[in-house]
């Protein structure tokens, strides 16, 4: 077998169209006008920090070593991105961090830690509003907390007894990610999370965000503080109720209405008003307020009855303000925060969550934010190209895109005083 060898050839020339793209859409003057000012002498950009920090997970990459390891020879005369050294892009990141926070509850003796980004939290939602998210009908939030389990220097024990962090994360309309607080491991999900969200809505206020219609939480936002502010701040709330504090409520409904789900069988719904957290309205001055519990129940498969409802059903039940959609439209509406689980599934496994490169919680929020934006980029950038390219779908992940439009080889040419991009095989995509 004769070898010849060539200058350089990079294997990923499909990389070029999306960092074209990016350009076009001015997302690299974006992040200079909303990041901080960089001295003149500077070598890198800051969109060839993110860009390099981009190119690592749509070709093949996991970690930030791979930019020297793996990718710097690929990306070699590109005239979209100047690679930096892996040093380089952790000390711009560094440079960005906050000081975290740490507070105790009133009764408490866990100290919490928890860490916000104010700059990359405006930078997300000015790359949100140029991707055009906020002008869909209706806006819809889900929050959720998720844990990273991790070895980090400051990590702390998580309730799944191991280390870890616990950040809440908050997606717009079910596929963007607009916030993210970050969380040492002991630190619930419900603990504070009313400061969380105030947080949250005091962002979306100074954005100029316009009033969101739906809110979706689990059962640790089920705090009458939280519940409070919700009202106040979403047209709609759909918050998940732990059985201990609304069993005694089941009863009170009368009818119920059978659906079948692919996923979880046959399941009844049926509907009450009630009237929770009167004790804590009332120490506080103000008036309780009903509110409509959403009960979900089906069949238990041991046939074991319940010694508060005596019947053997399972139960799951939705605090909502909601009174216009029926009971199975608001079982079914709130169903749809299991997409949460996708997102950080996508997070953790195609941009990086699971392998966060610092040893401090206020570095990784950088990291996590910065990847999250990856994430959010990546999905215009999926559905734009799935529109030219027949072998591409909209929902397809990482790998698929990278197998089936970024391993290309080319390389960059000088013609004519130009410079040229040269494929080395046939693609059905012309920008």
């Amino acid at each position: 077998m004769k070898i010849l060898n060539s200058s350089a050839l990079s294997a990923f020339g499909g990389i070029n169209f999306v960092l074209n793209y990016l350009e076009d859409n001015q997302f690299g003057s974006l992040l200079s006008q909303k990041l901080p000012t960089l001295k003149r002498q500077s070598t890198y950009s800051w969109s060839d920090i993110f860009y390099s920090l981009l190119s690592i997970y749509l070709c093949g990459g996991d970690c930030i070593e791979d930019l020297q390891t793996h990718l710097k020879y690929h990306f070699y005369n590109n005239p979209f991105v100047k690679i930096p050294s892996p040093d380089t892009v952790l000390k711009r990141m560094s440079e960005l961090s906050e000081t975290s926070h740490f507070c105790k509850t009133a009764r408490g003796k866990v100290e919490h830690e928890y860490n916000t980004n104010p700059i990359l939290e405006e930078l997300n939602i000015a790359i949100l509003k140029k991707l055009g998210i906020f002008e869909t009908k209706e806006l819809v939030l889900d929050y959720d907390n998720t844990i990273i389990f991790n070895e980090k220097n400051d990590s702390k024990m998580t309730y799944k007894r191991n280390y870890g962090y616990q950040p809440g994360v908050c997606t717009l309309n079910e596929e963007q990610i607009l916030y993210i607080e970050n969380r040492n491991g002991n630190s619930d999900a419900k603990s504070f999370q009313s400061d969380t969200l105030k947080r949250l809505f005091s962002l979306l206020e100074n954005s100029h965000v316009r009033r969101i219609e739906h809110f979706r939480a689990d059962a640790a936002s089920y705090q009458y503080e939280v519940v409070k502010l919700l009202s106040k701040k979403v047209r709609y709330f759909y918050v998940g109720c732990r059985n201990s504090y609304v069993e005694k409520y089941f009863t009170k409904v009368s009818s119920w209405e059978i659906i079948k789900d692919a996923s979880q069988g046959i399941t009844e719904v049926g509907e009450a008003v009630i009237t929770p957290f009167q004790k804590q309205a009332k120490d506080t001055g103000n008036t309780p307020v009903p509110y409509r519990l959403i009960v979900k129940r089906k069949t238990k498969q041991d046939g074991q009855t319940n010694i508060f409802t005596q019947d053997a059903y399972e139960y799951r039940a939705i605090l909502t303000n909601n009174f216009d959609l029926s009971p199975v439209e608001v079982a079914q509406f709130y169903n749809h925060r299991g997409n949460m689980e996708k997102q950080f599934d996508i997070l953790k496994n195609d941009f990086g969550w699971d392998r966060m490169p610092f040893s401090s919680l206020q570095k990784n929020t950088v990291f996590l934010y910065l990847t999250a934006i990856c994430r959010n980029l990546y999905r215009k950038i999926i559905t734009y190209f799935s529109e030219r390219v027949e072998t591409l779908k909209a929902t397809d992940r990482v790998k698929k895109f990278l197998f089936r439009f970024i391993v290309l080889p080319a390389k960059w040419i000088t013609r004519s005083r130009q410079k040229q991009l040269r494929l080395y095989g046939k693609t059905n995509f012309s920008p």
